[in-house]
């Protein structure tokens, strides 16, 4: 089963649970979904991958949101972006643990030579390659800096 017929069966029912805070999630994924179908071509059905980046970029987008209004005070509005974050955030794969991301990073500076910043860019192609879906670009970023300083 796609992801899309998933979403459509849990947007069902989540009107039955009059789950509010859940169907705005659900509903949230189904139109990026489409914006996503629309825009790659009509008669194309997007891969495990291009869904999989359709929900990082919902998941980070409800992040940064939540981070605004929560400097703003506004906890009504931070609360809204955190349940729908959340919901989203069970279609995606099981992300990984810093530590867990650390021990991959190493590996790959061991395989690649690098050696300094210089070599930033090498190794974060191959990290963002075996770390797509389980992991944050930020953070991989971050620790991909802090191995290589």
């Amino acid at each position: 089963m796609s992801l899309e017929q998933k979403i459509n069966q849990d947007i069902k029912a989540a009107m039955l649970a009059k789950d509010n805070a859940r169907l705005r999630g659900l509903r949230a994924i189904k139109a990026a979904i489409l914006l996503a179908k629309t825009e790659k071509a009509a008669n194309e059905e997007l891969t495990e991958e291009a869904e999989i980046k359709v929900l990082q970029k919902l998941v980070k987008q409800r992040k940064e949101s939540g981070e605004i209004y929560k400097a703003q005070g506004r906890d009504d509005l931070y609360q809204i972006e955190l349940e729908e974050q959340n919901v989203i955030e069970e279609y995606l794969p099981k992300q990984l643990s810093r530590e867990e991301i650390e021990e991959i990073v190493k590996k790959i500076i061991a395989e690649t030579g690098a050696s300094g910043m210089k070599d930033m860019g090498r190794v974060m192609g191959v990290a963002n390659a075996q770390l797509a879906g389980r992991a944050d670009g930020r953070t991989i970023s971050e620790i991909v800096k802090s191995s290589l300083a």
